[in-house]
Parts: C-alpha cells; structure tokens; sequence
C-alpha cells in the first residue's frame, strides 16, 4: 500500500441532468460518482431538459440540489442570446455563462453576432470577472477571436479535442489573449480506433479524434488548465438504442486513468494537482479554504484493478472505459474533517453538500 493524500479535486464540467431528466443521473448519484472518483467540487452546466436560462430556473435548480448533493457543487448559467435581462439578477450566483457553438445536447446554438452581443452584455453584468464557457469546436473556434480580441473577456474554452483546437487555443494564449482550455479524459486516453469496441458508449461531443490527434494533447499538455470529466451520463436502453444520444460518463473514472498515467512517467503528481484543483479553483474563482487539509483525498498509488460498470456509482451504470486496468485508487475522502468515502463505499447523505 502506498497511500498519498492529494486536496479535494474540482471537476468544473460535468451535467447531472437534474432536474428534468434524474433517470439518466441526479445530483444524489452524480455527487456519490464525484466523491468516490476523488472529486468533492463539482460544478454544473446548465443544458437541462430545459434549459436554465432564468433566475427563476437557477433558484429552483439550486433548492433541488441543496437537497440532494453529497458534495459541493455550484452552477453555470446558459443563453441563446434571448435572456440578456437576467445576467445582473444571476451574476452572483452562476460561475460562468456557457454557450453552445456547435449542436449538442440540449440543442441550443448561437452564431458569431449573437456571441458578441452575449459577451458585451455579460463582461458589463460581471464587471469582467466570472467567465465564458464555450463548446466550440474546429472550424468554430475561429469565429471566437474577433470577439474574445473586442471584449478581452475571460474564456474558457471546454473539452479540447483536436490539434486543430489546440493549436489555436495556443496562439491565443502567445498573443496575451485572456483564454484557458479544459480536456476530457476521454479525448486523452481514447481515439477514433476506441469506437470499433465502444460502440455507441463511445460516442460524445466532441467526436474521438485520430492518434495524431491524441498525441499532440499529450505533447502540449503545458498549455492546457484543466483536466474535466464532462461527465454526461444516459441510459443504456438509450445508448443501445436505434439513435443512440452522445455523451459518456467520467466522474469515477477521470482520476484512475490520470494516476495510471502518473504510474507509466506520463504525468505527474503535480500535474494532476495542477489541472484538477489549482486552476480550476482560479479559473472559476472558487472561494473556499482547503489549505487546512481538512477536505481531502487519500489515494492507493499501489492498487492495481479493473474498472468495472457494476462497481460505478453513477445511475446509468456504464463507462467507456469498463474493463480498463487502472492503477492508483481513491481509497478514503473527507469533506471539512468529515469521512465521506472508504473501502469503496458512501459514508453521506443527500444534503450533506454544499452549494458554493
């Protein structure tokens, strides 16, 4: 047993589909998959069935939440570009505003002049201080430069994928522009060649890109911020199905995988703490105090296992990546001083969390 204890990891990307759609996931069974992945921080992106696009809407989410979270957890907001009016009620309880480039879950998008009437509106709500989240892909993410160079927002752009997007994430990042980016565990550890086994448990936002791909987000792995799940669970009567939704889950498995990478030289202990709670605590301006180690997770860097679907924790009970060896396991975590998780079992209840 080799035991190291590493701060209460944040994964500020992930959709627990509560309310509206709790027979994919709830924020019960998405905090149980978050606590035993290592992850005591989550925060939520707001494409629910309908979309939470009002302060009424947020309010309601976050009562349901108070209720049910085992961890702690905080809120996006989302526009189309039709609820401008709403960003001074919100602006104290979102973490950021996403914003959809390109079609995926949920099903709202918004254009280039859109975007840049969004991102005047939100800087001014803000002040320039609480992010914009973008799901922008390729060919896209050249319609974001005109406007991030106009409003010098910060931007965050989600689940980097391709070394299209990186390279010019990078260029943005060399000519001082206030841009970070986030990158899946599964466009890190799976490929285009991965969806042959897969199936449609491989199928996501953005698509599984080729091994070149995949190498040069290992190569550039400085440039990127953050590691995050983007844990976006679904049935598996709906995953077999005749069109089967995208999305994968993420929760359980982001931190295996990241140790397993640790235990073959690829990354470091560091690294991991790097993209996996410092910058998302800066990025995402989370105000809290674990400096007195009192929100923890202790991790078996020894234990060698066998991811299973049977053993998750999330309510939909699959992972693309079922039947992978890890090494490295999250053995106990605590939450302010508070045993929350040990050998391999919840010791909380709904509404233990807190809402940030």
């Amino acid at each position: 047993m080799s035991i190291i204890k590493l701060p209460g990891l944040i994964d500020p990307h992930v959709h627990l589909r509560d309310p509206g759609q709790t027979e994919k996931e709830d924020f019960y069974t998405g905090s149980r998959a978050a606590i035993a992945g290592g992850f005591t921080t989550i925060l939520d992106m707001p494409n629910n069935k309908i979309p939470i696009t009002t302060l009424i809407l947020l309010k309601e989410k976050i009562k349901i939440a108070k209720q049910k979270t085992a961890c702690d957890i905080g809120f996006y907001f989302g526009s189309i570009g039709d609820n401008l009016e709403e960003f001074d009620k919100v602006k104290n309880l979102a973490y950021g505003l996403k914003l959809y480039l390109n079609q995926t879950t949920g099903g709202y998008i918004i254009n280039e002049k859109l975007l840049r009437k969004i991102y005047k509106e939100w800087n001014r709500a803000t002040r320039g201080k609480k992010p914009i989240l973008l799901h922008a892909e390729e060919d896209v993410l050249q319609s974001v430069e005109k406007t991030l160079k106009e409003t010098k927002h910060p931007t965050h752009i989600c689940h980097v994928s391709s070394k299209k997007e990186l390279t010019k994430i990078i260029q943005f990042k060399k000519e001082g522009l206030p841009i970070t980016c986030g990158v899946t565990p599964h466009h890190l550890f799976l490929t285009e060649d991965d969806l042959k086994k897969a199936g449609p448990y491989g199928l996501m936002k953005p698509s599984l890109k080729t091994k070149h791909d995949q190498e040069y987000l290992w190569k550039n792995l400085q440039f990127i911020d953050i590691v995050e799940s983007d844990h976006a669970p679904h049935t598996i009567d709906e995953k077999e199905s005749v069109k089967p939704p995208f999305g994968v889950t993420g929760l359980e498995t982001t931190l295996p995988l990241l140790l397993t990478a640790v235990a073959e030289k690829r990354l470091t202990i560091n690294d991991i703490i790097r993209l996996c709670y410092t910058n998302p605590a800066k990025i995402f301006n989370i105000k809290f105090d674990y400096s007195n180690n009192q929100t923890k997770v202790e991790v078996d860097l020894s234990r060698k296992y066998t991811i299973k679907n049977e053993n998750l924790f999330t309510k939909c009970k699959w992972s693309p990546f079922n039947g992978w060896k890890a090494k490295g396991k999250v053995d106990t975590v605590f939450i302010r001083g508070i045993k929350v998780f040990e050998n391999d079992r919840i010791l909380t209840n709904p509404g233990s969390g807190k809402i940030i």
